[in-house]
């Protein structure tokens, strides 16, 4: 839904919708580590796609690095359909914890990249897929890394048969109207030693258009050794609702500002960066016409070293 919105193509037009999770290996210089991302994917045509991937590269030395990936693929369909090989690239906007090679200290830095990525998928049924992906990336202002994943994908808008569904149908109405939700989880802060400590929170949801929500809530993130923050959340979600609209997923980028900050390191920074940026992910499954559960990832990114993954699981009231 996040490329139909942002090219103009009318979604009945589009192939479905399929989610997917990575999970590998990946190697920097002569450095071996772990890899893991999650993919969404729309079609757009027989022989096109373009996803949204979240990507972890694991810990090169020095760096453990991760973030958001925006893809355009070439695709072709053999084996009555059921195969399909990929090739793929796009911009990467990457989150990177670094540490010094002296003294211990770390640093948030944030950068750019590519990733040019080619894939095999078969399709075990009319919504289970496995897939095996090559991932290179580069990145501006850091080290490359190479990737090798095996993923299991669910085709969210099922076909009649095995193989990608011809046409995903879309929604009438707007995926969200309102809804108010109450979060409890962990925050972890971006460093060496990645302190962890209770999170919670609370956001009002409104649909402002049938596939793009707008969000207010207020954020506490815990007391952890280094950091204490609580503040203003705002955010735009591209949202989209599957399998009869009982599944939603959506991606929301906005800010958040710290009201209260504390900082308990010895070298705390400097501490006058209340605004920073909020990127997340987000998934709800609504149990009855008014309540949902909801599972969100939200990214805290700030100017002064203070980067925070915020994991939360909630329950939402709709109406």
């Amino acid at each position: 839904m996040v490329f139909m919105l942002a090219f103009g193509w009318p979604v009945r037009d589009a192939f479905a919708q399929e989610f997917s999770m990575f999970g590998g290996r990946s190697h920097s210089g002569d450095t071996h580590t772990y890899t893991w991302a999650f993919n969404y994917q729309e079609g757009l045509g027989e022989y096109f796609a373009a996803s949204f991937m979240w990507l972890n590269e694991g810990h090169i030395p020095n760096h453990h690095r991760d973030g958001q990936s925006v893809q355009f693929w070439a695709r072709l369909p053999l084996a009555d359909r059921r195969l399909v090989f990929q090739a793929g690239l796009g911009p990467y906007r990457y989150f990177d914890t670094t540490t010094a090679e002296q003294g211990g200290s770390y640093s948030n830095v944030h950068g750019w990249g590519v990733v040019y990525s080619a894939r095999a998928a078969y399709y075990l049924s009319n919504r289970v897929v496995l897939q095996l992906q090559f991932n290179r990336v580069q990145a501006f202002g850091g080290p490359d890394s190479v990737g090798m994943l095996f993923g299991l994908g669910y085709q969210l808008d099922a076909p009649d048969r095995p193989g990608p569904r011809e046409w995903a149908s879309g929604s009438s109405t707007k995926v969200t109207h309102q809804e108010v939700t109450l979060y409890f989880g962990n925050s972890i802060v971006n460093s060496t030693s990645s302190p962890v400590a209770l999170a919670a929170a609370v956001d009002y949801r409104i649909g402002l258009a049938k596939y793009l929500d707008l969000t207010v809530g207020y954020l506490h993130e815990g007391s952890s050794e280094i950091a204490r923050r609580d503040g203003i959340t705002s955010q735009l979600w591209l949202t989209r609702a599957f399998i009869d609209d009982s599944i939603t997923l959506g991606v929301g980028f906005g800010g958040y500002y710290a009201i209260n900050e504390h900082q308990n390191s010895p070298s705390p920074g400097p501490g006058t960066g209340k605004f920073s940026g909020l990127v997340s992910i987000s998934g709800a499954y609504r149990f009855t016409p008014h309540w949902a559960a909801r599972l969100t990832w939200n990214r805290v990114v700030t100017r002064y070293d203070r980067d925070t993954d915020v994991i939360f699981a909630g329950i939402g009231y709709r109406f």
